[in-house]
């Protein structure tokens, strides 16, 4: 590309592998300089898009499983796993590099070959600047995107610091290369080395990640037998790696299909927040899919997505659906689901709110909400309540806080002061929540101590001070024969002041009291303000098999302090044997699989993946928002494009990966084209073009994904983790390989391959050095308390302190490399 000096001829800035189409060269310089940033960018969104295509390819090949199955001892029934066919660490050394640094790479490659064999600026400025905005700007935002004073810290700590030390010397041996033995010349045998470093770092990264030399006296082999009677070996497995292989993840089986028993708490966990089995099956989904391992791919396709105005990877769920799924895993690391037990030891304490719903007008002021301990009762023990946001907003609708609640020896309740904030605007009814969690400061054990079924507590502010009505929720209710207790749902409606209380009583129909379940009649007491209480009924389990279901009635009768019966003053509850239960939750289950499937970041057919890029959002019209819509107007071009690529349920993945591999060759030599020719037209040499405008139009994707990986993982692997790797593969592949072939075609031709130190050379100088300032940076954040002990995340002065030095490493990177292109400074 012509270097633009301060004058241009007709010819200036005209000449590139593809471009221009037209002799343009007669229009005006502005003109044309913007009509080149407006097709760069857009080119930017094309790579974008068809990079997601080649990671949806990635992922179905990398989640390629095989089916076997394991001893589990001489008494036990052998247990079927399935095992990932690719080792994560390689897979990501390999498929999941190339595919985040494809464009860099074909960069590189194409300079070479369209210019005859000849070193070019673009390619290797590009993956150098690239490499600097990755380790440097992409961990500053990482750092400070941890919510709270959160931190987060690298698992794999073996693989980082052998793709860390490769990372570096990845850049000294380019300097060696450009400045050793031949200088200014590359010789074959070294790029065979540059090359061959590559295959070497994914060994020992593999090597590392087994365990092997450091820990092999400690784990065991393990071969397992597959389905096909073929013996599989799974490798270094440590204790309790098996059992933890067959657990992981919290709403699957080892065969990939929805445990029962977890669907079964989601959905009564669902039922008492008021919701349906299909919400409570959508709600399945959203939290299989967002608790399971994902790799960075998932998180990059995800975050071109969101840009993209296209599908989406997770869920869409619904402002209510939200609300409740953030109230009950806000913390993840805390029970919060309160598996229903049948038995529950008396060693333990049991603590949970009173009522799961209270309504409170909005002049209330402060209002108490009762918290009580049943089960053991003789220790001290604690509890964490807090404030959950609904419809009604905290400090505008009500006063937040999150404080610890102690229950000393032979306490048995417990009484919080909520207050509500009165204003002067209309406002409907509006809801938000107390939760209860475990507290993990505590000095006792958690084994001491659990949460009741009641552990969210729904409370609607409203404006009525009548005693109520008093109703059930339905007419009838289906229970299981072994769900143990069988939970009645009464509501209090129409009012909600005072004391009150409601007399019941059950009915024999074909279920008989004593026999069938343990009748009889109570008192259901609703303390000022609670709209929501249980009748518990205890379900006897006779082991028989029934050819019919049996029920009885509850009726609701005599009504204290003011309040009257309401419309549904009986409840017939059937009682059906699991076989028929099971069958329900076997039809929830597969509206779970549904849902989740319908994620898939993949299509196997060319119709679905061409109804998804014709419609906003992946056809989900509902929650697509303004931008989903500018963004698809703006993209619709290449999505439609992209659409005829094969499928990645094609083949394997294969086909998608080659041929998406081919278009963004051919995306990618138009980038270098209208970057040369903007950057010419602007007055940037080449060099300044590749480590500005190029390296970030190729890395803001990875940006996006890292960040998002970072405030939804629970370690800092997926989000910084494959930043080094990354960086390495792009020199061994992004230089190594078109060296190999220009160095190879050079020496058959008589002549050498020469790459001028100069520029190049020193912007390697310089990104060495704040390279290893950057990682300096991570490791002491690591080992130093005052940085919370984590690579990303930690206390907010040092985590923006952080950032801070990271982004002035990179500017100083940027600024120095420039300055050294134009001969402001002295370089090689």
């Amino acid at each position: 590309m012509t270097k633009n000096n301060g004058t241009l001829d007709d010819y200036s800035c005209s000449s590139g592998l593809l471009l221009p189409l037209i002799n343009e060269f007669t229009w005006p310089v502005e003109m044309r300089a913007f009509l080149y940033f407006v097709g760069l960018l857009y080119c930017f969104m094309g790579v974008a898009i068809i990079a997601e295509i080649f990671m949806g390819a990635i992922e179905k090949i990398t989640a390629t499983t095989r089916k076997v199955y394991l001893s589990r001892g001489p008494d036990q029934e052998p247990t079927f796993i399935e095992v990932n066919i690719w080792n994560d660490t390689v897979a990501n050394l390999t498929l999941m590099a190339l595919g985040s640094s494809a464009p860099e790479i074909l960069l590189s490659i194409i300079e070479i070959v369209g210019n005859n064999f000849e070193s070019g600026a673009l390619g290797p400025g590009t993956i150098v600047g690239s490499a600097a905005f990755n380790l440097m700007c992409i961990s500053a935002v990482c750092i400070v995107a941890i919510p709270g004073v959160e931190s987060r810290k690298i698992k794999g700590l073996r693989v980082f610091a052998i793709t860390a030390v490769f990372s570096i010397v990845a850049y000294l041996w380019l300097i060696f290369v450009l400045v050793g033995v031949s200088r200014n010349v590359v010789e074959i045998w070294e790029a065979v080395v540059t090359f061959l470093l590559f295959p070497l770092l994914v060994g020992l990264a593999y090597w590392a990640d087994k365990g092997f030399p450091l820990c092999w006296q400690k784990s065991r082999k393990t071969s397992v037998i597959a389905a096909d009677g073929k013996e599989i070996e799974l490798g270094s497995i440590k204790s309790g790696e098996i059992e933890a292989m067959m657990v992981d993840g919290p709403v699957l089986t080892k065969d990939g299909k929805m445990d029962p028993d977890e669907l079964a708490k989601w959905v009564r966990q669902a039922a008492r927040m008021g919701l349906s089995g299909e919400d409570a099956a959508k709600l399945a989904a959203y939290k299989l899919i967002m608790t399971k391992n994902h790799s960075h791919a998932w998180y990059r396709i995800g975050a071109t997505r969101v840009f993209t105005g296209s599908k989406k990877v997770k869920p869409q769920l619904s402002i209510k659906l939200k609300e409740v799924y953030d109230a009950i895993n806000e913390h993840p690391d805390t029970e919060n689901l309160s598996p229903l037990v049948e038995t529950i030891s008396s060693d333990i304490a049991i603590i949970e709110f009173h009522a799961i719903a209270c309504a409170v007008s909005e002049n209330v002021g402060k209002f108490p909400v009762r918290i009580v301990r049943r089960g053991e009762t003789n220790t001290k023990v604690s509890v964490i309540v807090e404030t959950v946001d609904g419809s009604a907003v905290s400090v505008h609708d009500f006063i937040p806080f999150n404080q610890v609640i102690e229950f000393q020896p032979k306490e048995v309740e417990k009484e919080i002061m909520v207050e509500i904030v009165d204003d002067d605007e209309y406002e409907p009814d509006e809801q938000f929540y107390l939760k209860l969690s475990l507290n993990h400061r505590a000095s006792f054990s958690h084994k001491e101590v659990t949460l009741g079924r009641i552990s969210i507590m729904e409370i609607t502010i409203l404006n009525d001070d009548e005693p109520g009505t008093i109703t059930f929720e339905e007419r009838g209710i289906l229970v299981k024969e072994s769900v143990g207790l069988a939970q009645l749902p009464v509501l209090r409606k129409n009012g909600w002041d005072g004391e009150i209380s409601i007399h019941w009583r059950t009915i024999d129909k074909q279920a008989i009291s004593g026999k069938d379940f343990t009748g009889g009649q109570g008192v259901l007491e609703f303390k000022n303000k609670e709209a929501k209480r249980f009748i518990e009924i205890p379900i006897s389990n006779d082991m028989e098999t029934k050819l019919k279901d049996e029920c009885f009635e509850v009726e609701l009768f005599d009504p204290t302090g003011g309040a009257v019966l309401g419309s549904i003053t009986k409840l017939a509850v059937t009682i059906t044997n699991d076989e028929d239960f099971n069958a329900v939750m076997s039809r929830l289950s597969e509206m779970t699989s549904a849902n989740v499937d319908a994620m898939d970041v993949h299509h196997n057919d060319w119709t679905s993946q061409i109804k998804d890029a014709m419609n906003v959002n992946g056809g989900d019209i509902e929650n697509a928002t303004t931008s989903d819509y500018v963004m698809h107007f703006l993209t619709f071009g290449w999505k439609l494009i992209f659409a005829l690529v094969p499928p990645a349920g094609i083949w394997g993945g294969w086909l998608a990966f080659f041929v998406s591999l081919a278009v963004i060759g051919l995306l990618t030599a138009i980038v270098g084209d209208l970057a040369g020719i903007f950057g010419c037209l602007i007055g940037l040499d080449d060099a300044v073009t590749a480590i500005t405008f190029v390296a970030l139009g190729t890395s803001l994707p990875d940006l996006f994904a890292s960040r998002a990986a970072a405030m939804n993982e629970k370690y800092a692997d997926n989000a910084i983790g494959n930043i080094t790797g990354s960086n390495s593969v792009n020199v061994f592949l992004g230089l190594g390989l078109p060296w190999l072939i220009a160095s190879i075609y050079h020496t058959s031709m008589g002549g050498q391959f020469k790459v001028e130190a100069g520029s190049l050379g020193f912007s390697i100088t310089i990104f060495t050095i704040t390279a290893v300032l950057s990682l300096g940076l991570l490791v002491t954040r690591r080992l130093s308390t005052a940085c919370g002990r984590g690579e990303l995340g930690g206390p907010v002065v040092t985590r923006y302190a952080s950032a801070v030095f990271l982004v002035v490493l990179w500017l100083t990177y940027i600024i120095l490399s420039s300055l050294e292109t134009y001969g402001h400074i002295k370089g090689f």
